[in-house]
């Protein structure tokens, strides 16, 4: 079984509800979506063609036991599940981030899944797959990344969906870096008093001038 891979690396997470802990990344060649802030552009076609017992040896040298999986979009890849899988009996606490637009169902349901909810600024909100949302369970997330007032009032929406599973504390609210202002943006939660978390790039606070492998 074989995954193509974009980078392996070692790093903080910076946005999820394990921001700030270390953990190893891996992320996939490939997506199907064209987001219009997207920081990853790198990986929508360079790879290597890597088996998974490869991919969980490299992984090991790093001595930790928080892996995401990654990409790109990594639903893209037949083989995402089994990877997933052979990760969560290996005794790993694994995430995945997807982009939302692929069924998560077949994703083990111990893993941790974090679903990117497409607002309209990135040009790519008619792909939102809302039935992945009667799918999740009360440890996975929702990210909903903001560039503006449209943006927060999109998923401000979301949140009163009945389908909606996920804890309070793991549905993210995290500005476009660059874009909008994190004081903007905290102001607004504020003002509704949403039950949301405010998540900063943590990533890209600690290496402002790297652009991969963090």
């Amino acid at each position: 079984m074989v995954l193509k891979v974009n980078e392996i690396f070692y790093s903080i997470q910076g946005e999820s509800s394990r921001s700030g802990y270390p953990s190893v990344f891996i992320r996939l060649t490939g997506c199907n979506l064209r987001c219009s802030y997207c920081d990853t552009t790198y990986a929508y076609e360079d790879g290597e063609e890597m088996a998974i017992d490869r991919i969980l040896e490299e992984i090991k040298k790093f001595n930790c036991r928080l892996v995401e999986v990654t990409g790109g979009e990594p639903l893209l890849q037949a083989d995402t599940p089994v990877l997933v899988r052979k990760l969560l009996d290996d005794g790993y606490t694994v995430m995945l981030e997807t982009n939302g637009s692929l069924d998560i169902g077949k994703i083990d349901g111990r893993c941790i899944k974090i679903i990117d909810v497409k607002c309209p600024s990135s040009g790519e909100q008619e792909k939102n797959l809302f039935s992945n949302f009667g799918k999740m369970n009360k440890n996975d997330e929702l990210k909903f990344v903001i560039e503006t007032r449209e943006d927060y009032n999109y998923a401000k929406d979301q949140l009163s969906r009945d389908d909606m599973i996920t804890l309070p504390g793991n549905i993210h609210f995290s500005p476009v870096f660059g874009k909008l202002s994190p004081q903007t943006l905290s102001a607004w939660i504020l003002e509704d008093n949403l039950n949301a978390r405010m998540t900063l790039q943590l990533h890209k606070l600690i290496w402002p001038d790297k652009d991969r492998g963090v």
